[in-house]
């Protein structure tokens, strides 16, 4: 695990970005957000190459079990190269503006307008977070 926050008040409306550098021989790095390590209601998960996958983002809740994955095929990231996630949210969807600017949504399968718990893992080095 690379970065882990518990306790944080990340709530509806609000914008928590994440910026950071992927590394060379980044396979996958994943954003974890919920409310806590087992309670993960957005599983936000570039993959470069990963077991049959390759240049893709695979968005998923793990609420008691893994939910049904979504896939987005705009891929922006690049191994060695810095990025910027900005993730918001309300009561039916997340909304994730990725670093070429494209947005992709995930429905928030929760309902919930408060999360506590992030973590980030893989092969990045985290370099900020902030919440506005």
């Amino acid at each position: 695990m690379v970065f882990t926050v518990k306790d944080m008040s990340f709530k509806a409306g609000q914008e928590l970005t994440i910026s950071g550098k992927v590394k060379s021989s980044c396979e996958l790095f994943s954003v974890n957000i919920g409310h806590n390590s087992e309670s993960i209601a957005l599983h936000f998960n570039p993959r470069f190459c990963y077991c049959g996958d390759s240049n893709v983002i695979v968005c998923n809740s793990n609420l008691g079990g893994w939910g049904e994955e979504q896939r987005e095929h705009s891929f922006p990231f690049q191994q060695g190269d810095d990025f910027k996630v900005s993730i918001n949210f309300n009561n039916d969807q997340f909304y994730i503006k990725l670093p070429n600017g494209t947005m992709m949504s995930f429905p928030n399968r929760t309902g919930d307008d408060t999360f506590k718990h992030i973590d980030v893992q893989g092969d990045v080095k985290v370099q900020g977070i902030k919440i506005k």
